[in-house]
């Protein structure tokens, strides 16, 4: 845990607020802010307490400000206060202030921005749940790196997190790939048998027909050779009735594609803590359990639904089924809970998975879907509120589609047809660390273009490098520093009790101020669950690195290494490997390698 200099203020602020107005009650005091002024000329930080209080006080804000001011400008590491607009109120801090997040982040390193504002709530963060019916492939990627990000970032700001994968194991997908793998088994034996007239045995036909599948067809022959199999009148090996094979052949091939998921993950960077299972859920009764819960509560009757709108379905009839009362919670529609078969929906089997997690402690729940999922938000949500009383919140975030370029044009893909770009395909191409920088450098619900030919240019507009080469650096200088060996020894410990009163240019003292945003920055990217904030930030303090830098070569007295100026060289020394450390601690809650050396 690391001590952030806005939280410092923002108690100051809150204790001048308490005094000058003591009635407004603590829930509206917990909206004030302290947040960095956005031209540094203005100020090192700027709070809306004045604006935020106006109406509770029954006060001008431009009054409240004025009070604010005359109070603040006695707090000790304050060096100006002044009122600015409508009644935000701009603060100007000391040097030495900033100047001493320093030696902070030299003496903690990497767990620099760490806090308990978390204050171990427990959380599941369920992530990429991607049907095991194929190899990742890009869709799952945006997903897999969201989650993994933000699960990274909610434990750094103090949260109990359980990083999640659901595996959809127990529907007529994974029948298909049964099917699929089982056509791949007949193959390998040698049958005779034409795809086409396999595939007019197969329910719904055979809609797995990527070469993927291959080796789960090898791998049953190497298993069961041909036992699975019937043969006709000249030994050449048949389907047997689906009954004999069809849940061996289901649970061999899930365990096959899952085994290659988590191959896939592995190589992204991506661990999962816990893997529950759809059919796990269902054979243990807790999908029954929740339907249980329901009824009792009233919430649930047997009703005909409305048709869709638009266009109807050649499909669709008139049919009664069990309903869940989800307009009662929000939802725009009741729900269907159970076909007109008696069987589970997926919604409801999806009921019983939330409430399983809210069984094994989970306090909040965050769901990372694909953009395709959207409909389905108001019901999952209503669903966990009706089951909890609203005690456990469900919280969605929704991925857009990456759309993959090569030289500018678009790289197609078909989950069905085999012929999609694969996970491991763009790890192979241009590197885990790229894949994951790269897509958190869009809010996840905005449209992004994943351009091949960018992510692996050494140029500026390239995020990924752009950052990455600030670290290399800052390491280049501190392996300068230890082998001119003039300036003493370069390690953390000893540069954080360097003197660092020669710190005063502004290109200095803006790169210190972004350091000392770090741990609001974590704190506030936690909350709004919004790990692209990260790759910005990280951006944004490679750019204030590099134009130190740059000024370096325009002006020798702002280079790092200062012949016949120890002291001066060892704060900047200080500096620079402050300024690696809090790059390498965001990009480890980016799930990024930082590199020392750029070739």
């Amino acid at each position: 845990m690391s001590e952030c200099v806005f939280q410092r203020y923002r108690h100051h602020v809150l204790a001048v607020v308490r005094e000058l107005l003591p009635d407004v009650a603590e829930e509206t005091l917990a909206r004030v802010e302290l947040t960095p002024t956005r031209d540094p000329a203005h100020g090192d930080m700027a709070t809306n307490a004045a604006l935020l209080l106006a109406k509770a006080a029954r006060r001008k804000p431009a009054d409240i400000a004025a009070d604010l001011v005359s109070a603040l400008q006695k707090v000790e590491g304050i060096a100006a206060v002044a009122a600015a607009g409508p009644g935000f109120v701009n603060i100007t801090l000391q040097p030495a202030v900033l100047r001493a997040v320093l030696p902070v982040v030299l003496t903690v390193g990497e767990a620099y921005g760490q806090s308990t504002a978390g204050k171990g709530v427990r959380v599941n963060v369920e992530y990429v749940s991607a049907n095991p019916t194929g190899p990742m492939h890009v869709g799952h990627c945006r997903g897999a790196v969201v989650g993994d990000a933000l699960a990274n970032l909610m434990a750094k700001a103090g949260f109990d997190v359980t990083k999640e994968f659901y595996i959809n194991d127990a529907g007529n997908q994974v029948k298909a790939l049964a099917w699929a793998a089982y056509w791949r088994y007949l193959q390998v034996l040698g049958t005779r048998m034409t795809q086409d007239d396999f595939s007019a045995l197969a329910p719904g036909g055979l809609q797995y027909q990527g070469e993927y599948l291959i080796p789960v067809g090898e791998a049953l022959a190497a298993e069961f050779g041909n036992k699975l199999a019937e043969v006709d009148v000249d030994g050449a090996p048949l389907p047997a009735p689906a009954a004999t094979w069809l849940e061996t052949v289901r649970g061999f091939a899930v365990t096959h594609m899952l085994s290659a998921i988590k191959e896939d993950l592995a190589a992204l960077g991506v661990h999962h803590d816990v893997f529950s299972s759809e059919a796990d859920v269902l054979a243990r009764g807790v999908t029954d359990t929740a339907i249980d819960q329901l009824a009792k509560a009233d919430l649930l009757y047997n009703g005909v639904l409305e048709p869709p709108k638009g266009k109807l379905p050649e499909d669709w009839e008139e049919r009664e089924q069990l309903l869940f009362r989800s307009t009662s919670f929000g939802d725009d529609v009741d729900r269907p809970l159970r076909k007109s078969d008696g069987t589970n929906t997926y919604f409801a089997n999806d009921i019983g998975y939330h409430m399983d997690k809210v069984a094994r402690g989970a306090q909040v729940m965050i769901d990372v879907w694909g953009a395709d999922h959207g409909g389905y938000v108001k019901r999952m949500k209503a669903a966990v509120k009706a089951l909890t009383g609203d005690t456990v919140p469900l919280e969605v975030l929704l991925c857009q589609i990456v759309h993959i370029l090569r030289d500018g044009q678009p790289v197609k893909m078909s989950k069905r047809a085999g012929t999609f770009v694969t996970l491991r395909d763009l790890i192979d191409e241009v590197g885990r660390d790229a894949v994951r920088f790269t897509m958190l450098t869009r809010k996840s619900d905005a449209q992004m273009e994943f351009d091949l030919d960018l992510v692996v240019a050494q140029q500026r507009d390239n995020p990924v490098f752009y950052v990455q080469y600030a670290h290399a650096r800052c390491r280049s200088v501190l392996r300068s520093a230890a082998e001119e060996g003039a300036y003493g020894a370069v390690d953390n410990a000893v540069l954080a009790t360097a003197t660092l009163d020669s710190l005063t240019s502004d290109a200095e003292m803006a790169l210190v101020r972004r350091l000392a945003e770090w741990p609001r920055m974590v704190e506030a990217a936690a909350f709004a669950r919004e790990p692209h904030r990260i790759a910005f930030y990280l951006a944004e303090l490679a750019g204030d690195f590099h134009a130190l830098w740059n000024r370096g070569r325009d002006d020798a007295s702002l280079r790092f290494l200062q012949a016949g100026a120890v002291e001066a060289t060892r704060a900047r020394l200080a500096l620079v490997a402050a300024t690696a450390a809090v790059i390498r601690s965001g990009l480890a809650v980016m799930g990024v390698d930082p590199v020392e050396e750029m070739r």
